[in-house]
């Protein structure tokens, strides 16, 4: 069965979000083993220093990549990366899983992703050119990658 890893920044704070979490992790369960890792967000004392924004992601940057799993094909979520539709995010995910049987997702902060995360990534993709906050987006990424396994597999889904 598919290892199915998602690694996140900052944490899961609304109860309707874990519940969102919680309910698409048990819909692919029937496709994949899936772990949701969450990483500490680092506290930048002041916003508007880029300095201090770029020492965070580096800091959240060796955080991410000493968890993602050895050997597994690994995705980042970035505004630069390509926007696949369903069906193609399907397909990719499907060659990924093909070659490694693992596959990895990994959502940055509200300050993004280190550089070393985006270079160290297979892919980088995009949902969107709308920004949307992390703990929304895995809920969407959640359902976008269960409704890939279920193209794959053959199954319904909603145009």
């Amino acid at each position: 069965m598919t290892q199915l890893t998602i690694i996140s920044v900052g944490s899961l704070k609304e109860g309707y979000l874990r519940e969102a979490v919680g309910e698409y992790e048990k819909r692919l369960s029937s496709f994949c083993r899936v772990e949701n890792i969450t990483i500490k967000e680092e506290r930048i004392p002041d916003e508007q220093d880029e300095t201090a924004i770029r020492a965070a992601l580096r800091a959240e940057g060796e955080k991410i990549l000493a968890r993602v799993p050895q050997g597994a094909y690994t995705m980042a979520l970035c505004i630069e990366g390509e926007m696949p539709d369903s069906v193609s995010l399907s397909q990719k995910i499907g060659r990924a899983v093909d070659a490694c049987g693992k596959l990895c997702l990994i959502i940055g902060s509200s300050h993004g992703l280190a550089d070393s995360v985006k270079r160290a990534a297979n892919e980088r993709i995009s949902f969107s050119r709308l920004t949307f906050p992390h703990q929304l987006m895995r809920v969407i990424l959640l359902e976008a990658l269960y409704r890939s396994f279920r193209i794959l597999s053959g199954g319904n889904y909603h145009k």
